[in-house]
Order: structure tokens, then C-alpha cells, then sequence
């Protein structure tokens, strides 16, 4: 990268605060059981974890919405959760945040919670040696679409929608469709982190994936840097986006399409991962909040990387400030 580059990228930074972004989708409560393994079991062949530490991070699409939010991006969050202690404590990790949530309850459904317990040994990094999801697949209520429907209504031309799918059943084929025909009609960016389920984004501006989940929704293998300049452009047409398609490798970067172009674009070296968790949120919330800020879907990519590159650094779901990703992008 150039110098005139990287100055470019840093004063796209400098252009986050204040850009307004609705987040639309599966909030989470992560929960992380951190425990010292001192004996094996004998009953089973497992360590014996002394609990040491017990702490929650709002995850799920409220990931994306604290990373906006740090990047100085006003931000609102709109989920579903249940009438159950577990939904005071993703408010809490909401409210510590600063995120404007607008959580809303259905007595049918349990709060999305991920519990990952997590052993440490000595001087070594804590291990993950288990997780536990309790998770609901049912879709929402029309009562309760109708209601999110009309959060998504209220953004103006020139801001954007993220929409951050887990599955989990609020992002409805019907909602979806709305939302992306609102969207078209009144010039808003709705950009998507699809987990999977890619045929109902179709028309949105922005979609991103990551390799499996492309490989998994054309049914073949992806290898090569031809493989993905094949699939990436595939998915493109098939959706029929409005922006450009992003396929997300890890390692390896990312590959960009806009309907014209194709550009790989690398991951920034990083000497120590420690964790993966989170780093397609950040990707997907430093891309629209780029691209509000005026940025190319390169540039936005490659933003992105920088970012994804900071919270794999750290244990869980992380934001990083907007000091943060100008020092990775000067490194």
C-alpha cells in the first residue's frame, strides 16, 4: 500500500462520527465461564474447572452496533429478547456501551445466549473447551416484524441498515424483502452479514459472507484465487446486488466485487490471534460505515481487514476505537 493509500484510508476515520446506522438483527448474550483446570475428572475424561471469573458481552448483532458505536457512528440497535434475567444483562453490556437498543420482548422466545467455558492452565492463554448455545430457530411474530418494519422506515436517504442474520429467526424472508424495497425506493444503504440463507438478500447494496457459506451456497468447493473470483461474481449476479459482493477469507483477505471490478484485497499480518469471535461483525460494520463515509468498496474492504486484524487480538467480541485502526493502518 501506497502512502498516499494509507493517508486516504486514515482520513475515511476521520470521516465515522456521526454517520447513522440502524442495525436490524439475532441479538446475543455472550456468556464466558472461565475456570482453572487443576485434576481430570473421574467420572469422565475432562478437566475439573475452579471457577474463577464469570463475565457477559452483548454479541450477535449487537457486535456490529458497539463497533459502531466506538467508531463514532450514531448507532441504533433493534432486536428481540425474552422476558427472562438474561435479557437485563444483555442490557446492561448495551448500556455500558453507550448503544441505543431497542430490545423487544416476546414472552414465546428465550434471550439468545452463547456460554463458552474456557479453562486456564499456568501461564497459558485461556482455553475454550466447550460451548452452549441456547437458541431459538422460530421465526418472529407479524406483530413483531411489523414493529421492526417500522424502525427500519424511519432511516433517511444517505444513512444505512445493517442487517446481521444468525439465524435465529427475526430476519424473515418478508421482513428482508421490505427492508431491501424500502431501501432501493429511498436511496438507504442496506448492507447484510449473511450466515447463510443468501437467495432472501437479493437487491440489497452490500452482502457479505464468508467462504464456507459461499462454498455451502454453490455447492462446490473453493480453493483458488480463481474459485473465488468465479464465486464471488456468481453470487453477484444471482442476487442481483445493487453495491458489491464480499467474500471474507480469513488468513488469506477478502475478494471484492461491484459489479465491475474485481480486487483481492490481504489481511494485515498479525503475530498473535487469540480469537476469532466477532471478527465478521467488525467486518461488516467498518464496510457501511466507510462507505457512508465516502469510501470505494476497496477502500471499505480494506478498512475492514485492518479492523478484523485488532479484534482477533483479543479475547471474545471486541470494538476497536477509531486510534486503534489508524495505528494498525500506519503499522
Amino acid at each position: 500500500m501506497t502512502e498516499n493509500e494509507r493517508q486516504q484510508l486514515i482520513a475515511l476515520v476521520q470521516q465515522f462520527t456521526d454517520k447513522r446506522v440502524l442495525v436490524i438483527g439475532d441479538v446475543i448474550l455472550d456468556e464466558y465461564i472461565v475456570g482453572r483446570a487443576r485434576r481430570m475428572s473421574r467420572e469422565a475424561p475432562i478437566p475439573v474447572l475452579e471457577q474463577t471469573e464469570r463475565r457477559y458481552i452483548a454479541g450477535g448483532a449487537a457486535n456490529p452496533a458497539m463497533t459502531l458505536r466506538a467508531l463514532g457512528a450514531d448507532t441504533r440497535l433493534v432486536g428481540v429478547v425474552g422476558d427472562d434475567p438474561q435479557q437485563a444483562s444483555l442490557q446492561s453490556c448495551l448500556q455500558d456501551s453507550h448503544v441505543d437498543a431497542h430490545l423487544l420482548s416476546d414472552d414465546a422466545r428465550s434471550t439468545l445466549v452463547k456460554t463458552r467455558i474456557l479453562a486456564t492452565m499456568g501461564l497459558r492463554f485461556p482455553q475454550q473447551v466447550a460451548r452452549i448455545d441456547t437458541i431459538s430457530r422460530t421465526e418472529i411474530t407479524s406483530e413483531l416484524e411489523a414493529k421492526i418494519l417500522q424502525q427500519g422506515q424511519s432511516v433517511k436517504s444517505g444513512e444505512a441498515i445493517l442487517l446481521s442474520d444468525y439465524l435465529c429467526g427475526l430476519l424473515t424472508p418478508g421482513l428482508v424483502r421490505s427492508i431491501i424495497a424500502y431501501g432501493q425506493q429511498h436511496k438507504v444503504l442496506v448492507a447484510v452479514d449473511a450466515q447463510g440463507e443468501l437467495d432472501k438478500y437479493a437487491g440489497a447494496t452490500l452482502v457479505k459472507c464468508n467462504a464456507d457459506e459461499a462454498s455451502a451456497y454453490l455447492l462446490t468447493d473453493l480453493r483458488t484465487h480463481a474459485d473465488f473470483e468465479q464465486a464471488v461474481q456468481t453470487i453477484y449476479g444471482k442476487l442481483g446486488l445493487s453495491g458489491a459482493m464480499v467474500i471474507t477469507r480469513g488468513a488469506e483477505g477478502a475478494i471484492v466485487y461491484d459489479g465491475q471490478s474485481m480486487t483481492h484485497c490481504p489481511s494485515p499480518d498479525v503475530q498473535d490471534v487469540f480469537d476469532t469471535v466477532g471478527a465478521g461483525d467488525t467486518a461488516i460494520a467498518v464496510m457501511t460505515v466507510a462507505r457512508l463515509a465516502g469510501a470505494t468498496f476497496v477502500q471499505a474492504v480494506m478498512l475492514a481487514n485492518f479492523a478484523s486484524g485488532i479484534v482477533v487480538q483479543h479475547v471474545g467480541n471486541y470494538a476497536p476505537t477509531p486510534q486503534e485502526l489508524v495505528e494498525a493502518i500506519n503499522d
